[in-house]
């Protein structure tokens, strides 16, 4: 398993705009603190497992207790990157009633909630009160609870989950995302009353005026997976 990016280069400026992130995520509300969040995008491939996990390293950095949670439920991809198994997980817990922190892996400092086997309901199960029950769990026993879920122009999903946490980013690809989509997806986090920190840009080149490959800004406005 290849370390993350913040932990291999530290000193990187990619790995610096993702400490600028982590600032602007805890200095994003005053009243109250944002201690959940969700990261999804508006289609798939655009980088927001990536983030996920950067933004959760980034926290354990600093000393904080963080468990990254992987809510794809459809096309998961936490386990692969931290090399877990994903027999259990998060679909254990909400299927089969197992404990959610017998189900979590210590990796590189911080704990992994994988998915689990993949559920012929996802939307269901993550938007029943367990769900909810799970979030709640995890919130009184970390510092920060990181949730990677599905990209939200697809399917119901990402929303579901942006409704009961403290906050969401949502995640765009430079080059890449239609902008139609961009829109449709904040029009969907919108309907839920979704509390949007703001936008990650992903894939800009690292050649070039763009030179962060991944970078935050505060811009508000702006089926199933393709198999």
């Amino acid at each position: 398993m290849a370390k993350l990016l913040i932990d291999r280069d530290p000193k990187s400026p990619i790995s610096e705009a993702y400490r600028t992130l982590r600032t602007n995520i805890q200095f994003s509300s005053v009243d109250k603190p944002i201690q959940t969040l969700v990261v999804t995008s508006s289609g798939a491939t655009e980088g927001k497992s990536t983030t996920a996990s950067n933004i959760a390293a980034s926290f354990t950095q600093m000393g904080k207790s963080v468990v990254l949670v992987d809510a794809d439920l459809r096309r998961p991809r936490l386990a692969k990157m931290f090399d877990l198994s994903n027999r259990e997980g998060l679909s254990s817990v909400l299927y089969q009633k197992e404990d959610v922190f017998k189900q979590i892996r210590k990796v590189e400092g911080m704990h992994v909630l994988p998915s689990g086997p993949i559920p012929p309901n996802p939307a269901e199960m993550l938007s029943s009160d367990r769900m909810k029950n799970v979030v709640d769990s995890l919130k009184a026993a970390y510092d920060y609870v990181i949730i990677d879920s599905p990209p939200v122009s697809y399917v119901t999903d990402g929303a579901i989950l942006s409704s009961i946490c403290d906050g969401t980013l949502l995640v765009v690809a430079a080059g890449q995302t239609d902008q139609r989509m961009a829109i449709a997806a904040k029009e969907q986090l919108d309907k839920v009353s979704a509390n949007i920190l703001g936008v990650v840009l992903t894939k800009i080149p690292t050649k070039g005026r763009g030179y962060y490959k991944y970078h935050y800004s505060n811009l508000y406005s702006y089926k199933e997976y393709k198999k």
